[in-house]
């Protein structure tokens, strides 16, 4: 029978020490800090946030750029609607004077009779007088003007007057109206004569007519205007002549 030596108890024993033993568990592995991954998080957050501050750093500027840019579309707009505004109010839109122009003053019905036993009026005339005036607009807006008072005169005295009804004289047009009044018989008599009135004689008389108007453009520019015209007109009067006027000289007033 062999003998156990020395190698075959520790063989022997240790098949038993093992099985007695119970069996452990396997060790976790501990964590191993890696101090280079946690430098490499950090470098990316300030990557990102470097990003996104050059973004809206960039966006500031387009919006600032935009909102330059409109604001000098803006003022370039304005300042060239101001420069044609003030061009076409100086040229074209330009409120110009109306012409006022008498054209003509005739006599109608001129009747003389004879007055017995008056030496200080030895002729009674009655007669109508009849003005043409004319009002001339160069405007490219029409002129709007209220009723108008025309006054003559002969000697210094006041031997009529005409009245004329409201209107319109349209944009570059013009008007004319006819002013029909009766001379004031006992005005003139005593500066007439039988002869005078066969043969014919020249009389000097005189002429005031105003008129007020407004012209509109575009209903934004207005003007109000005042127009004042004096005449001296000289009038043949006869029974064998034309009774209308031999000459007229005007001169108007516009303010």
């Amino acid at each position: 029978m062999a003998t156990a030596g020395p190698y075959n108890v520790a063989a022997a024993a240790a098949p038993g020490m093992a099985k007695d033993e119970p069996t452990r568990p396997l060790a976790a592995g501990s964590p191993t800090v890696h101090p280079a991954a946690t430098g490499g998080v950090a470098g990316d957050e300030e990557v990102v946030v470097a990003t996104a501050k050059r973004w809206r750093s960039v966006q500031y500027l387009r919006k600032r750029r935009c909102f330059i840019w409109c604001c000098g579309c803006c003022a370039t707009t304005v300042v060239l609607l101001g420069i044609a505004a003030l061009v076409l109010a100086l040229t074209v839109f330009k409120v110009k004077d109306p012409i006022l122009t008498m054209n003509r003053v005739t006599l109608e019905g001129v009747d003389g009779d004879l007055v017995d036993g008056t030496a200080g009026h030895p002729v009674s005339v009655n007669a109508t007088l009849n003005a043409d005036i004319s009002i001339e607009n160069p405007n490219v807006a029409s002129f709007a003007f209220a009723r108008s008072e025309t006054d003559f005169y002969y000697a210094g005295e006041t031997v009529g007057v005409a009245y004329a009804p409201r209107g319109e004289v349209g944009a570059g047009r013009t008007v004319r109206m006819n002013v029909t009044l009766d001379v004031l018989a006992d005005r003139i008599s005593p500066n007439v004569n039988a002869t005078g009135l066969i043969f014919g004689q020249d009389y000097d008389i005189t002429s005031y007519t105003e008129i007020t108007g407004r012209v509109s453009v575009l209903g934004i520019y207005k003007r109000d205007l005042d127009i004042k015209m004096n005449c001296s007109i000289t009038l043949e009067v006869g029974a064998f002549t034309t009774v209308q006027s031999k000459s007229t000289n005007c001169v108007a007033n516009v303010s």
